[in-house]
């Protein structure tokens, strides 16, 4: 078995800001393969993740390792994954294990790939997410790996994993060892690489010789870091006998499955062995096997779009209407002449945007040298704003059912006394949450306001101007939703609850004050913005 697998879509570029349907792939490795029982429950812990998809595994008993693919949408891949790794680590246990394959966990490596309307960057914070929940609940040292690595030196999956989990138990006390989350201690469930990368191939050679020391030059030869093919990563292995070249290409576009096969067909010939058979690992492109039947077939004049298959998607495609996006049916249910959504839900919606311009922000600052010196505030600020976009965006529809219970209390028969006191008695809960969720969409947006001025005064000064849109929509959510909180006040029978509820608003408000008057400081000092 190759290092790890692969993959189903042949296109390795994203839009992220689409977020219509997002779709994202893992490819989990764990260092187990001859106990079916312990697969068989990991599997089940991933697929029992509500809109997790199945759609390869892959077990070998020499490397003693398998392989699991599986895709969804981005929140239910992460809690798969993170139930997958607390199940491996309760299963396997590295002090007892053995395999062909390196290894430095149970659960040893964890990649999340974009394959639909989400971004490399997203997946990177994916990763981060994951590792720092890993290290936290399950005291599991995690290190990030590929585009969320932390420092170059970590960036390769072999270099982290050299030395293995007998190594990592003598080394993670040092420094460089130090993981990039979790204690800098193993357990027997060892640590757990995590990361986001492109889509890669898992393809191993299998030799008509049983001599490993034959694979193992032929994968020097080919492997990029010794010399060899951009974008392979190989070893020489022996599995079930026979001597296998064991790889991972990257790039399958810069570095073709039929260049590489070619060059260890000749290398094998020095040796006087010959290819015997060829597998993959999981799942691969399309495209990669497309390439490859039409440089074994010189098909010169080929085009994509003579395969049927092809054909059938591109009219399959044509023949259904396009989908209304979310935003547009929501301004579509605005606008409407109905109570809901109101005032509430566009406060809202609207903290929601000032939250993700907050994000923006911070996510044009990660990776550029210039702000190195604010990169890990600027990941914490990435995170807590998705937080507040993720509830704002809830609010949106719980403001609405607010009212609606609120309109429903009313309607309610109130010709006894008990019908009238059990109408009160809804009402009052009614009001409550009229007050209570415009309330706290008042509080995240002046969360918001606050990130906003944070990353207008330290982030990328190139999108100050959006830093300060974020700031500015988020004022407008506070207003808006302000508004609502006073005009529900009143109706409240327990006027010193309402009373308090009015005084948080007035802090509220106090704050995004200040907040504002610094942010046109900044503004006038950094922004340069015209008058």
């Amino acid at each position: 078995m190759a290092f790890g697998p692969v993959i189903l879509d042949g296109s390795s570029h994203y839009e992220g800001n689409n977020m219509a349907n997002p779709l994202v792939e893992c490819i989990p490795n764990f260092s187990e393969a001859r106990r079916p029982e312990v697969v068989e429950a990991i599997l089940q812990t991933i697929t029992a993740v509500p809109g997790i998809t199945l759609l390869d595994r892959h077990s070998d008993l020499d490397h003693n390792r398998t392989v699991i693919t599986y895709l969804g949408k981005p929140a239910a891949v992460e809690e798969a994954a993170f139930q997958a790794i607390r199940t491996a680590a309760q299963l396997i246990d590295l002090d007892h294990h053995t395999g062909e394959h390196p290894r430095l966990g149970a659960t040893d490596v964890v990649p999340f790939v974009p394959i639909r309307d989400i971004s490399m960057q997203e997946c990177v914070e994916m990763a981060r997410r994951l590792g720092r929940r890993v290290g936290n609940e399950l005291g599991i040292p995690v290190y990030l790996y590929e585009e969320a690595a932390t420092r170059p030196e970590r960036k390769n999956l072999e270099d982290i994993r050299r030395g293995e989990y007998e190594a990592l138990k003598e080394e993670i006390g040092r420094p460089e060892r130090a993981p990039d989350f979790g204690p800098a201690r193993v357990t027997p469930a060892g640590a757990t690489i995590i990361g986001a990368r492109e889509p890669l191939i898992a393809f191993n050679v299998y030799l008509t010789t049983s001599d490993v020391e034959i694979a193992k030059k032929i994968a020097k030869a080919v492997r990029f870091s010794s010399g060899g093919l951009r974008y392979v990563k190989a070893l020489g292995l022996l599995v079930e006998g026979r001597a296998q070249v064991s790889m991972n290409l990257t790039n399958f576009r810069q570095t073709p499955i039929a260049r590489v096969v070619e060059m260890i067909r000749r290398e094998a010939a020095r040796y006087g062995v010959d290819i015997h058979n060829t597998e993959l690992v999981g799942l691969v492109p399309q495209e990669a096997l497309i390439d490859a039947a039409v440089w074994h077939l010189q098909l010169d004049m080929f085009e994509p779009r003579q395969i049927l298959e092809q054909r059938l998607t591109e009219a399959q495609a044509k023949m259904e209407q396009p989908s209304e996006i979310s935003e547009a049916r929501f301004l579509d249910a605005l606008a409407k002449g109905t109570p809901t959504p109101g005032g509430g839900s566009a406060a809202a919606h609207t903290g929601a945007a000032a939250a993700a311009l907050v994000a923006m922000v911070a996510r044009l600052t990660v990776g550029k040298k210039k702000y190195a010196g604010v990169e890990a505030r600027m990941w914490e600020i990435i995170e807590a704003a998705e937080a507040l976009r993720k509830s704002l965006a809830e609010a949106v529809t719980e403001d609405s059912a607010a009212f609606e219970a609120y309109m429903a209390a009313v309607r309610m028969p109130k010709e006894t006394d008990q019908q009238q006191s059990a109408r009160n008695e809804a009402l009052e809960q009614a009001t409550l949450q009229t007050i209570q969720v415009p309330l706290r969409v008042s509080n995240q947006a002046v969360q918001v306001l606050r990130l906003a001025l944070e990353v207008a005064q330290s982030g990328n000064v190139n999108a100050i101007s959006d830093a300060a849109s974020g700031a500015a929509l988020a004022r407008a959510a506070l207003t808006a939703s302000s508004l609502n909180v006073r005009i529900n006040c009143p109706n409240l029978s327990d006027q010193t609850a309402a009373k308090g509820y009015l005084d948080q608003l007035r802090q509220l408000e106090q704050e995004a004050g200040v907040i504002e008057g610094e942010l046109q400081k900044t503004l006038a000092e950094r922004g340069r913005l015209a008058a």
